[in-house]
């Protein structure tokens, strides 16, 4: 799979990953909950990104990364629950895991040098 390095291009083709696999899940009582909650932290990333590079100041710009932070955490988290719930999905969920975990790092690095 090809890297995309806009983090904008990067942000929504993981959201519209994460509304595949969601579309993929069997709907039951279990992932009916971890399903809304993986889609409003999984796409939340890419709205505060963009949301962030539109800020008039650097504190404002700080905030909105934080943010893009916490969401991907916690992001990862519901994706690791919905693994857990769904195991014939384990290839499909691994990979939004370790894209996850790299968005994780990212963000992380710009929030240090945005200080």
């Amino acid at each position: 799979m090809e890297k995309i390095y806009d983090l904008e291009d990067r942000t929504l083709k993981f959201g519209k990953d994460i509304i595949h696999l969601c579309k993929d899940l069997p709907q039951n009582t279990i992932n009916f909950r971890l399903i809304d909650q993986l889609i409003r932290a999984g796409t939340s990333s890419g709205a505060n990104y963009r949301e962030a590079n539109e800020t008039e100041t650097k504190k404002d710009f700080r905030f909105k990364i934080r943010i893009c932070l916490r969401e991907a955490r916690e992001t990862k988290y519901w994706l690791e629950l919905l693994q857990e719930a769904n195991p014939e999905f384990q290839e499909k969920i691994e990979f939004l895991i370790m894209e996850t975990r790299e968005l994780i790092k990212i963000f992380a690095t710009i929030v240090s040098k945005a200080k």
